[in-house]
């Protein structure tokens, strides 16, 4: 695929996520600012016992987030353990404890890391009672925890924040679900399938119906064709920025993403409502400036992401690249280098772990790169919910690092940031690196690590004598060995759930290491969050002085910027050096 061509797919994606902008953002603003419920609403709460009218503490508010996803995963949990023993399984067994125990928590914690194939290990009713029903609300929780941020900075003198199961249900049924049966219809109609009809054994065209024909065709004369309700799944799996597939080869897969076209939609939905959320957040706090200043940050985040994994995997530097006018190793054919780059950036920018490409046979230091996006937090734009209130935590970080430069209580949308709040807000930051930065420490010390990567190196290690009887061969990790892990834990731990590929992670080890970074490296960073929330709901907005630094102009959005990629380097930039950096200089 030609440069303009590439570019140019890139730069209709874009308009049409900028035409979406205003309408889906002040749409959201007009949801959570409602006083009224709808009638199913109405209904759901009256089964549920919900008041509707009530109102949480920042307390009451993360133990009712705590309380939903300890439910939602002891059921998705049993889904997957009785799976064979339930209608639609299709003959698949039960899942395995531990593979079970990863994977409940991997889709209710909106990461949606897989150590299975599914279309080899989840029956029709797992994946849509269970895995489907997690791509909705597991993004609507994200949402709800946004939304509370934002009540915490434009209420004052208040205890409360919001009502989490109203924000949950609000999220699920006015924003998300109606756009996914809009797009459902849509990827039906552009050949992704969608039905309940188990895997079909066909004829081929060139094998023939008997085996003497076959034989003299010198082919086989059936081929199993998979079948399911995939494009339901697929939408919200972009859509709630989820990332788990339907089938192993996600969406790479020719029945998931048949066309160019559903792969441009793929990156459109990804986008769609974190892009959104700065409008939502710049109507709701009454500065539509601030909006426009999150949004302009999290942009320069990714064209500068985008333009360097471009730039790092069209650069022919071997025959075969050269040969083939890329770097077209581990990518599709109908989507070429450009497309599939755009793709890896918009996933890894978001808490997406949808693929369209092998991010292992990306160049170490465009490997680099896609890490990187998700170390400094998958805020531009970030993952439904979680990017916006990501980005908004920079934003304090900044405005806080602003006014020690110039000596005076720094302040962000009229909120004092003391020393409770930049504790909060440090404690989200810290958290993703220390999960981050210890599971892959504590992989690289285990002995069964090796046998999980693909890429080892063999070495000589001799025992003091120059002689060949005494030598032994012993496997090291190279770099490329060390990035697998560390993406899996980087994924992990920010909730993504793509892979490096090459690393075996359908292990006791692996599976139970990587659940407790999904699990800690969500409801952690959910709990900081809705305590600086209520931390901010608390105080009374000060008015703005000569000396209060505005937060809506570029030289803050600047700060932003910086202040993103430099708690990102001090903090990963040793490992990246041993691992991806190094590969790529070698």
């Amino acid at each position: 695929m030609s440069w303009f061509a590439g570019i140019t797919q890139i730069l209709l994606v874009l308009a049409l996520l900028a035409a979406a902008h205003v309408p889906l953002g002040n749409y959201m603003a007009r949801v959570f600012l409602s006083e009224t419920d709808t009638r199913a609403e109405s209904v759901l709460y009256r089964l549920t016992g919900v008041d509707s009218s009530s109102q949480q503490r920042w307390r009451t508010y993360f133990l009712s987030v705590l309380g939903f996803t300890a439910v939602s995963l002891v059921v998705l949990f049993g889904l997957l353990r009785l799976q064979h023993v339930l209608p639609l399984s299709n003959g698949k067994s039960d899942v395995p404890v531990d593979q079970a125990i990863n994977t409940a928590v991997s889709f209710v914690t909106n990461t949606n890391w897989q150590s299975y194939s599914g279309e080899t290990t989840m029956g029709f009713l797992a994946q849509m009672a269970g895995l489907a029903v997690q791509n909705f609300v597991s993004a609507a929780v994200g949402i709800a925890v946004a939304v509370a941020l934002i009540r915490g900075l434009m209420r004052s003198n208040s205890l409360f924040i919001g009502n989490f199961w109203v924000d949950l249900t609000r999220s699920t049924l006015r924003i998300l679900l109606p756009l996914s049966v809009l797009f459902a219809i849509i990827y039906m109609g552009l050949g992704v399938i969608d039905n309940l009809t188990p895997d079909q054994v066909v004829h081929t065209v060139t094998g023939g119906t008997h085996a003497a024909d076959a034989a003299q065709a010198g082919s086989t004369i059936t081929q199993t064709i998979p079948g399911g309700p995939d494009a339901s799944q697929e939408v919200i799996k972009h859509l709630g920025t989820n990332g788990g597939g339907f089938f192993n080869a996600n969406s790479a897969h020719p029945l998931s993403a048949p066309s160019a076209l559903v792969n441009l939609a793929n990156i459109f939905l990804i986008l769609l409502i974190p892009s959104a959320l700065p409008r939502t957040f710049g109507i709701m706090v009454g500065s539509r400036k601030q909006g426009w200043a999150i949004l302009v940050a999290m942009a320069t985040f990714f064209v500068l992401s985008l333009a360097a994994v471009i730039a790092l995997e069209t650069t022919t530097t071997t025959p075969a690249s050269h040969a083939a006018g890329a770097a077209m190793e581990g990518r599709e054919t109908r989507f070429g280098v450009i497309p599939s780059a755009f793709f890896a950036v918009a996933t890894t920018l978001t808490s997406t772990g949808a693929i369209d490409s092998a991010h292992s046979s990306y160049s170490g230091l465009g490997g680099a790169v896609l890490m990187i996006n998700m170390m400094i937090g998958e805020i531009a734009p970030g993952g439904v919910g979680s990017g916006l209130y990501g980005m908004l935590i920079v934003a304090i970080v900044a405005v806080f690092v602003c006014g020690l430069m110039v000596g005076r209580t720094p302040e962000f949308l009229g909120k004092r940031i003391g020393r409770t709040e930049i504790t909060l807000a440090s404690t989200f930051i810290l958290v993703s690196p220390a999960l981050t930065l210890s599971g892959t420490a504590v992989a690289t010390l285990c002995p069964g690590t090796l046998d999980s990567v693909l890429n080892t190196t063999s070495a000589i290690q001799s025992s003091g004598h120059a002689t060949a009887q005494t030598a032994q061969t012993a496997t090291q990790l190279n770099p490329h060995a060390l990035s697998e892990i560390l993406y899996a834990f980087t994924s992990a731990a920010n909730n993504n759930g793509s892979a490096f590929a090459g690393l075996d992670a359908n292990t006791p080890f692996f599976n139970i290491a990587l659940a407790i970074a999904m699990l800690l490296g969500r409801l952690v960073p959910i709990g900081a969050v809705l305590a600086l929330a209520g931390a901010l709901a608390k105080q009374t907005p000060a008015e703005a002085s000569p000396g209060t630094l505005p937060t809506h102009r570029p030289l803050f959005v600047g700060v932003v910027v910086g202040s993103g990629f430099v708690i990102s380097a001090l903090t990963f930039l040793p490992v990246l050096a041993l691992g991806p950096i190094n590969e790529g200089l070698m």
